[in-house]
């Protein structure tokens, strides 16, 4: 039909005489026939395939071990012979057309440009996550191998050699497989709580090498005062022995102590000679009643809960089944109290007498009109025995604790558990830790709430279900619930805390830090009638060990974020903060602990039969910081090819530009032919 429009539209225009001969005439009428025949083809919105080709170079990913064993026991030429040699190799699969990339253990901020420019500082060493991170990092990519430089001494994460890694891996053997003569401090054992004039052990794990046969002096140290001195014989045959020192602990307040094996002569290294003992010395035990409505399951899981800290005695009462103990406490723990049933009240009546905090687990047999009443800093309304089904949320303006990166991860697998479905509104000073999140949705309605009046502490649960998330938990982390654990545990220490008389309170966010970690404050300000206020001007001094003291400023924010200290050296420290509120001076003060842990410095000698299984399960084999030539040639060997990703588009063919230039040029020889043949 084009054609015929196009033959019709050339034979009308060009059938009449002309001015010029027969060729010119039909010449000119196949342009136009040409013109307006295409002109209506495209008015029909034709479409052409297009295909584009992508060319990708192999990529060779250089895992670096940056860890301080590494530059603590390799030998200084050997290091800067793999140092040189890593450069060249890269210089060399660059000019035979791979792409070289460097990668260096978790976390960094981002990769180094050069390996020249890679500093063996790591406090740690998870080879697991650096070679994962390769594997996922280069998915779907053209990634050829991963040369991997290490000393092989893995002290976190999964052993590498049980994993399956996609990409072959050509080790380079670092540091030294030669025994040293050494003494060291592996490991120390002892209960992180001790009550107040309590005794209680700290057993050290003394490994030896070239000492067999002879003793050790092995001291325990508090801010440099010897406590006492163990005198250990190092047997032969054997690698390692065992001493305790009894401590009879000292007022409350946290502990740092100091585990030192004395130098001997000839011995190699004393970085891993001494290791810290971190114990936090309580009055005794704080007594926590665990009162239900009925037996459930919650109440397994909050007592194993409980009993994962040994700073809490557990009495549990159900009535008629078990007798309320006439004694004093410390917290009680209201599980579906009060009651639709009517039953527990004389438990509520003691819960008032003795005006204990108290945790309220909402469910099923709650009275929600006497909870309501009870003064805990939230109403719940429910539409009848409706439920929704939610996960936990943890609340970004909640700052009085946090949760670390693995409990988050743990939160998002947790199971569905039923809360009531109505309306939910906190009371003045209340705050939500969690919040509800319906599957991929998070809400605004709270989960775990803390409020209470100006006499007692609160915080209520609304969902009888948790017993799930503990389950499900211990079931995908091998029988360690810990996620859930310190949920309940941190509830149970906000809850029994002095009762907040004081106007300022400033307070860490856990209860201890490592040296890797960013320190962070909490920071609450009252006025006079003990309501929130916010943006007041806070002084912190912060004073180690040493009576060294570091002051920070700043103001608090309505958002509640914490105050960021950043990573701290290892040590207990004091800190005090003042501010003045309404016109009076108020200051707050406690302690801060941070452990110093000195894992790179724990071995010396390296494991190179760990790279050499790496390598060999991915049919590959291990190399030392002399071999990077043959190293290059293996590769080059193993032919890794660019490869080629070729994608189809469908697109109109009138959105080609040439198209508009072709019929221009079309229209423009039929025009100047027609002129230059005398056409009017």
């Amino acid at each position: 039909m084009c054609l015929a429009v196009g033959a019709g539209y050339a034979a009308l225009l060009y059938s009449a005489r002309a001015p010029w001969s027969k060729p010119i005439n039909y010449l000119l009428a196949g342009l136009r026939f040409v013109v307006v025949s295409f002109l209506c083809f495209l008015l029909l919105g034709p479409f052409v395939r297009a295909t584009t080709n992508t060319t990708e170079a192999p990529t060779l990913v250089l895992a670096v071990d940056n860890s301080q064993s590494v530059g603590l026991f390799t030998p200084a030429p050997v290091l800067q012979q793999a140092r040189t040699g890593l450069t060249q190799l890269a210089a060399t699969l660059r000019g035979r057309g791979f792409n070289v990339e460097t990668r260096t253990l978790p976390p960094a901020p981002q990769p180094p440009a050069t390996p020249d420019s890679v500093r063996f500082t790591a406090p740690a060493t998870d080879l697991d996550a650096l070679l994962t991170g390769v594997q996922e990092g280069y998915e779907g990519r053209n990634l050829a191998g991963v040369v991997l430089l290490s000393d092989g001494i893995v002290n976190q994460g999964r052993a590498p050699e049980y994993t399956t890694y996609k990409f072959p891996i050509y080790s380079v053997a670092m540091g030294d497989t030669v025994p040293k003569r050494d003494l060291s401090l592996p490991a120390l054992n002892y209960n992180r709580v001790a009550f107040s004039g309590n005794k209680f052990p700290v057993e050290a794990e003394v490994a030896y090498d070239g000492f067999a046969g002879g003793t050790a002096t092995v001291q325990l140290r508090e801010g440099g005062r010897v406590l006492a001195t163990n005198t250990v014989k190092l047997p032969a045959g054997q690698r390692r022995t065992k001493t305790t020192f009894l401590l009879t602990a000292p007022a409350p307040g946290k502990r740092r102590y100091e585990v030192v094996v004395q130098k001997q002569a000839g011995e190699f290294t004393l970085l891993n000679n001494s290791k810290f003992a971190y114990v936090d010395v309580v009055r005794g035990r704080l007594r926590v009643l665990l009162a239900a409505a009925a037996p459930h399951p919650d109440l397994k899981a909050l007592r194993a809960a409980i009993s994962s800290n040994d700073n809490y005695e557990l009495v549990a009462y159900l009535p008629g089944i078990t007798p309320l103990k006439a004694q004093d406490y410390d917290v009680a723990i209201l599980h579906q109290l009060p009651s639709r049933l009517g039953v527990g009240q004389e438990v509520l009546n003691l819960v008032r007498q003795q005006r204990l905090p108290a945790l309220y687990i909402l469910g099923a047999q709650s009275d929600f009109t006497a909870f309501n009443n009870a003064g805990a800093g939230l109403t719940v309304q429910p539409r009848g025995q409706q439920t929704d089904d939610v996960t936990p949320a943890p609340n970004p303006a909640f700052a009085r604790f946090t949760f670390s990166q693995d409990d988050l991860q743990r939160f998002a697998a947790y199971p569905p558990a039923p809360v009531p479905f109505g309306e939910v509104q906190l009371s003045g000073g209340a705050e939500a830790a969690l919040l509800q999140q319906v599957g991929r949705v998070r809400t605004t309605k709270p989960l775990l709430v803390f409020g209470g009046g100006a006499q007692t502490k609160a915080a209520t649960l609304l969902t009888d279900g948790s017993w799930q998330w503990r389950l499900q938990e211990a079931v995908e982390h091998d029988d360690h619930p810990e996620a859930y654990d310190r949920l309940v545990v941190r509830t149970l220490q906000l809850l029994t805390q002095n009762a907040n008389k004081k106007r300022l309170d400033v307070y860490p966010t856990q209860d201890d830090f490592t040296t890797r970690d960013d320190v962070t404050f909490g920071v609450e300000t009252y006025n006079a009638i003990f309501e929130r206020i916010y943006n007041q001007k806070i002084t912190l001094t912060l004073t180690n060990e040493q009576n060294q003291p570091r002051t920070f400023t700043f103001s608090n924010s309505e958002d509640g974020s914490p105050l960021h200290l950043g990573p701290l050296p290892g040590g207990l420290y004091r800190y005090q903060a003042r501010a003045t509120l309404g016109g009076q001076p108020q200051q707050a003060s406690g302690e801060l602990l941070v452990q110093d842990q000195q894992l790179e410095a724990l071995q010396s000698r390296a494991d190179h039969n760990l790279l050499y299984q790496l390598s060999r399960q991915s049919g590959q084999r291990l190399y030392y910081p002399s071999q990077f030539a043959q190293l290059a040639q293996d590769i080059e060997k193993a032919n890794y090819k660019p490869v080629i990703y070729s994608q189809e588009d469908l697109k109109e063919l009138i959105d080609q530009k040439w198209l508009f230039f072709l019929l221009l040029a079309l229209v423009t020889a039929e025009w100047g032919i027609r002129k230059y043949s005398g056409s009017i």
